[in-house]
């Protein structure tokens, strides 16, 4: 076990109903992106009472508190703080029946079927117990508590409200994420952990007509649905097999009758890759196709394309995850495990690249054990709800705690004295 954790687990058991409080409260009461105002208040109040510096509204409903604790390195740790537009069917006590209203206007329900209430009492924890023991560190921790994660604007967002001016430029850069491997499992890997992601709406335009007189239009229902199928030829005849590529189309709306050619039709897609140059291939392939499709169907004009969000590649400071995947080693033996890259995204890595700061980004497990080792006997891991699943529901211990002894152990790298 590293020395420093070790110090500080007195504290942690000391806090940990605190923040076991803090995390049922957030996960009862979830706000969408960019709408954290209540979360965000709960953060700045505790951040304040553990003796941080806080600045809120950074990025309209970010936090950041910093701790100068005498000279060393500055710290950076970051958590999310929004919530899914879905329902929540965990059946837990403290389970979400919140309601939000979304971006279009339009009311739903709204849960932390993503973790990142987990995410946020973990850092809360981390901060508190190191304003109790700074006896045992020394430099700056800056703790970032992020907005909109799930619509890829929250750290976009801080950045552009002047983050890297305003605060002191991180040596070293960390978060972490809930997954549903067992509880009390840790997981860091250096390079890519995560994919990047982008999202593209695409807008196709005929010219309505009757249905019984298809002559008289231009069918962007026909356009669209080839474009569908010419997509897919992407992956399978455009990229290496060696590489990793997605491209969904998750969403295809055209018309309001079956006797009726409409004017237009749109497609919502996405895509995930590994690699930038891959990346920068697929992205131009998809529109060459769509307007290719187009203008084979005589459309009126080419299609209009628009960006939904995107996410940037995850990779991992090689020397900066070995220094920790050394430290979760010697700290949780063998709790701690070779993760594999995973095939979500995350705007974590922009923080890294605006301040030109090496990041490191690590997973802790959520699964209640005795679910976790049957499910690996049967054969059915693969099945057990994870991340936006409305199953969803990690086991509050030995999770809570660990999310803090990571951090901790991740920070004392830097920061023990």
């Amino acid at each position: 076990m590293s020395q420093f954790a070790s110090q500080l687990l007195s504290k942690i058991e000391q806090i940990l109903p605190m923040i076991e409080a803090i995390y049922k409260d957030l996960h009862q009461h979830p706000e969408l992106s960019l709408q954290e105002i209540r979360t965000s208040g709960i953060i700045a109040l505790k951040l304040r009472e553990a003796g941080f510096e806080v600045t809120e509204q950074v990025g309209r409903t970010g936090v950041v508190g910093i701790m100068k604790n005498g000279d060393g390195p500055t710290v950076m740790l970051r958590a999310d703080m929004d919530a899914l537009p879905m329902k929540e069917e965990t059946g837990v006590p403290y389970a979400s029946r919140a309601e939000g209203v979304n971006a279009k206007g339009e009311t739903v329900p709204v849960a932390h079927s993503c973790g990142h209430d987990m995410h946020t009492s973990w850092l809360l924890g981390t901060a508190t117990v190191l304003s109790l023991a700074r006896e045992t560190w020394h430099g700056t921790l800056m703790a970032v508590f992020q907005p909109a994660e799930e619509t890829a604007q929250g750290s976009q967002a801080m950045l552009d409200d002047g983050m890297t001016k305003r605060f002191p430029r991180p040596d070293v850069i960390m978060g972490q994420h809930l997954l549903q491997y067992r509880a009390g499992t840790v997981g860091c890997r250096p390079g890519q952990v995560l994919t990047s992601g982008d999202s593209l709406q695409v807008r196709f335009f005929g010219k309505g007509a009757h249905g019984g007189m298809p002559q008289n239009g231009i069918d962007p229902i026909v356009m669209a649905a080839s474009a569908v199928l010419r997509l897919q030829t992407i992956v399978s005849r455009e990229i290496s097999p060696q590489a990793q590529v997605v491209v969904t189309v998750g969403e295809f709306h055209a018309g309001t009758a079956e006797n009726i050619i409409p004017a237009e039709a749109y497609l919502k897609l996405n895509v995930r890759t590994t690699d930038e140059a891959v990346h920068d291939h697929v992205l131009e392939a998809i529109k060459r196709i769509c307007i290719a499709e187009a203008r084979a169907s005589h459309a009126p004009k080419d299609p209009e394309f628009e960006e939904i969000n995107n996410y940037p590649l995850t990779v991992n400071d090689g020397e900066t995850a070995k220094k920790i995947s050394d430290a979760f080693r010697s700290h949780f033996g063998e709790r701690f495990i070779d993760m594999p890259s995973q095939g979500a995204s995350e705007d974590f890595g922009r923080f890294g690249k605006a301040w030109k700061s090496p990041y490191t980004y690590w997973f802790v497990g959520g699964c209640a054990p005795e679910k976790y080792d049957k499910a690996m006997q049967e054969g059915t891991a693969a099945h057990l709800p994870g991340p936006h699943s409305p199953f969803w529901a990690p086991a509050l211990h030995p999770t809570l705690q660990t999310g803090i002894e990571t951090m901790l152990t991740a920070a004392g790298v830097w920061l023990a004295k």
